[in-house]
């Protein structure tokens, strides 16, 4: 199906439909595109990591959303800026193994990079990550997330 562009406001009175066509498996390092990954739910299936790099944030609006579908149990999940002028702006909240409760990590000026490495930082089936490309050199980003041992912040500077 071709894709199509509206200028005004869509309306479905029965629905939209869904299909395996909205799943994307990130299996091996890759560069995101708002053809194949916005919009879709990105699905990190690989126990050994993968990087995925998004496209520079020009306040497309568009959404890359993350799940960990396979616990990492070697190297990282990593998402990342496409450049050095782009950042990250927003937290991370994450359940803690022992205790009960939650922890929460909040992006810094320069936080450009989200690490996953399966304990400490998240990245246990069913974490997730909600990212919008909000404004020309930004993005917004949500995570939820699960850790083990020490909790630590998912967010750094790294491009």
């Amino acid at each position: 199906m071709a894709s199509t562009t509206f200028s005004g406001p869509v309306t479905s009175t029965n629905g939209f439909i869904t299909g395996s066509g909205s799943l994307v498996q990130i299996t091996a390092a890759a560069t995101a595109t708002s053809a194949a990954n916005a919009g879709r739910l990105n699905l990190f299936n690989v126990a050994a990591g993968a990087i995925v790099t998004l496209p520079a944030a020009t306040g497309s609006g568009n959404q890359y959303n993350f799940a960990v579908q396979t616990t990492v149990t070697s190297n990282n999940y990593v998402v990342r800026v496409a450049n050095a002028t782009d950042v990250m702006a927003g937290r991370a909240v994450m359940l803690q193994d022992a205790a009960d409760t939650l922890v929460g990590f909040e992006t810094v000026a320069a936080s450009d990079t989200i690490t996953l490495n399966g304990t400490t930082t998240g990245g246990t089936k069913g974490d997730t990550i909600y990212i919008t490309d909000i404004a020309s050199g930004l993005f917004l980003v949500h995570c939820n997330l699960t850790g083990t041992g020490t909790e630590a912040t998912p967010f750094s500077a790294a491009v």
